[in-house]
């Protein structure tokens, strides 16, 4: 039954493709779960295997059981998970490590809270900060995207440390 539903998903067949979808859900977000080990995460998962398996049911060719080749999809987006969870990680730890900050680094509602303050500050500050840390480009890379020189982008980041301490109840040593 189900290689029928792959073939006509494979052509195009939208209706085909949301039945797939549909009978194989459960066993995507059961994977995911059981790999991540969080209810959360794993429905992030899900729902990035079944957009990646929009592009990536014309690949299949049968090979391997259709199951078997989800399972694969499947584990591939949840490292991809864990490698984005752990760049995120380094990058908060990163943003943090300086001589008078006092953070533990593995405490998701620390890392939570400093994004929470992050998005209180200023505009500028604020989007300087995102661009750097939430999303890992240099400061000239930054100062590209936001149309300002590179020493702006490190002001601004200099600026938006001394407001997160402020923020985060940090004090200066």
């Amino acid at each position: 039954m189900d290689e029928d539903l792959i073939e006509r998903a494979r052509q195009g067949d939208r209706d085909a493709f949301g039945l797939l979808v549909e009978r194989h859900y459960d066993f995507v977000h059961s994977v995911a779960w059981r790999w991540s080990g969080n209810v959360d995460d794993a429905e992030d998962i899900a729902q990035t295997v079944c957009a990646r398996l929009g592009g990536a049911i014309r690949a299949f060719r049968g090979a391997s059981r259709f199951r078997t080749w989800l399972y694969t999809l499947t584990l591939n987006a949840v490292r991809d998970q864990q490698r984005r969870q752990s760049r995120e990680r380094r990058q908060v730890a990163r943003f943090l490590t300086d001589p008078t900050s006092a953070v533990v680094h593995d405490d998701q509602g620390q890392i939570e809270a400093l994004w929470e303050a992050v998005r209180q500050l200023p505009e500028k500050q604020s989007d300087a900060v995102l661009l750097v840390y939430g999303e890992g480009l240099s400061h000239a890379a930054a100062a590209d995207v936001l149309g300002c020189a590179e020493a702006t982008i490190s002001w601004h980041v200099h600026e938006a440390r001394k407001r997160l301490k402020i923020l985060l109840g940090r004090e200066m040593v």
